[in-house]
């Protein structure tokens, strides 16, 4: 159980506070390179680790994510005037490029050197997998990108998506690395005889508390969930990562073929966006099989122009996620909340905004959470108290990972025998999606 004193500096990201410092080490998801369409187009508000920013692209093509608040009167540049290769202030007209510097001050003298001495810290974005990446750290020269294999240039069959949640982040992290949860909420309304023989879901839904085995790694902690695979000599496993500092893999599908990662992204203490960048893979689940999880998404409202009006979903707290009790009732659908990401943000969001985590019980399927809880807050500390670079910082290759499942013989080295298949970049054509049976 977290102490008090842990549950907060493990939650809070705000500028100050251990967790927001260890994140702005890294570069941070912002938003979406789509979000921002046509040079010199409409800025767009961003919440940020607690930051309130304004982005933009300018007559050049470039990002810039400067604070909301003009640095002369306060007026929100929000409503400037792209123009030019800057942001203009329409209270008085002084004008930012990207890097925050000011390059005009029309409310001053011509003789006046004024305009030099002001620079609003102008945040250094870059964009690579549909994403636009920003850095809000204290170094003048950003460390590397991660190195998902998600954002090559090369990949054609990329997704990427955002959607909102209206909790703390570390609650919607930790439901990715709570593989057994799946196999009540998402597929608890079926039995091992309505899916396919064999297949991954058969063995979740014939067993329904796996056992787990967890280890720290460069990149962060993995772990490997497994339980009988439908005979004496096998198990199925479920392998996941948790990744420096908010990134989650987690272990639908075949390892080795699943290719996605997922970014918790804190907008504040109490809102999280998720971006998600994967490569489209076909998961077919047998005819007639009425269980399954699938990567449909749910319906997003049209983005507003509000701090908090980007990526959210029709389903929400105001209308109780559309739950359908009738379905509930016929066994349809174990919570009655149609698609597998609306019923994930329902239960996190329902423990409120922030959970007091001091009021938890945990119990032997939580190990993972535990343990990146304690990864997190042992990193926090180290970069507060020692100056510690946070792990993977300066290592972008530790982010080649994969996840996914794998049946192995019982006594096998699950660690040494799936090194391969976890490695990001590598083609493995003997693998057969099918046998994850619709997951």
């Amino acid at each position: 159980m977290l102490s008090h004193e842990n549950n907060e500096l493990v939650t809070r990201v705000g500028p100050g506070t251990p967790m927001g410092d260890l994140m702005r080490e890294y570069w941070v998801p912002a938003l979406l390179s789509r979000e921002l369409p046509e040079r010199d187009g409409d800025p767009v508000r961003v919440l940020l680790l607690g930051e309130k920013l304004i982005a933009f692209r300018d007559t050049s093509g470039r990002i810039g994510l400067l604070p909301n608040n003009c640095p002369h009167r306060g007026a929100s540049l929000f409503f400037g005037r792209n123009e030019d290769d800057g942001l203009r202030c329409v209270y008085h007209g002084w004008k930012f490029d990207v890097t925050g510097a000011c390059v005009d001050m029309p409310s001053e003298p011509p003789e006046s050197d004024f305009k030099r001495k002001i620079k609003p810290r102008g945040y250094p974005c870059v964009e690579r997998g549909g994403i636009v990446w920003a850095y809000m750290g204290p170094r003048s020269e950003p460390p590397p990108l991660p190195d998902f294999e998600q954002l090559d240039e090369d990949q054609e069959n990329r997704e990427v998506f955002a959607s909102y949640r209206a909790c703390n982040w570390l609650q919607v992290l930790e439901g990715d690395l709570d593989t057994s949860h799946v196999g009540f909420l998402h597929t608890g309304h079926g039995s091992p005889d309505e899916v396919g023989e064999g297949t991954f879901l058969q063995f979740a839904l014939q067993d329904q508390a796996p056992r787990y085995k967890v280890l720290d790694t460069d990149f962060g902690t993995t772990y490997g969930a497994y339980r009988p695979a439908g005979n004496d000599d096998d198990y199925y496993w479920r392998i996941g990562h948790f990744l420096f500092p908010f990134y989650t893999m987690t272990p639908t599908g075949v390892l080795g073929l699943r290719v996605g990662v997922r970014a918790w992204v804190p907008m504040d203490d109490n809102h999280t966006l998720q971006f998600s960048v994967g490569l489209k893979r076909t998961y077919l689940a047998p005819p007639g099989q009425r269980v399954g999880i699938t990567g449909k998404l749910p319906p997003q409202k049209p983005n507003t122009t509000g701090w908090l009006g980007r990526f959210r979903l029709e389903q929400d707290a105001d209308n109780d996620y559309l739950i359908d009790r009738e379905a509930q009732r016929r066994g349809d659908s174990y919570t009655g909340i149609e698609y597998i990401s609306t019923q994930d943000v329902a239960v996190t969001e329902s423990m409120g905004a922030v959970y007091d985590r001091t009021q938890e019980r945990l119990g032997s399927s939580d190990m993972m959470i535990i343990r990146v809880r304690r990864r997190l807050i042992a990193a926090a500390k180290a970069l507060a108290e020692k100056g510690a670079v946070p792990p993977g910082v300066d290592d972008p290759e530790v982010y080649q990972q994969r996840s996914g499942g794998i049946v192995l013989p019982k006594d096998a080295d699950w660690v040494e025998r799936t090194r391969n298949l976890r490695k990001a970049r590598t083609e493995h054509p003997e693998l057969d999606p099918s046998v994850a049976g619709g997951i």
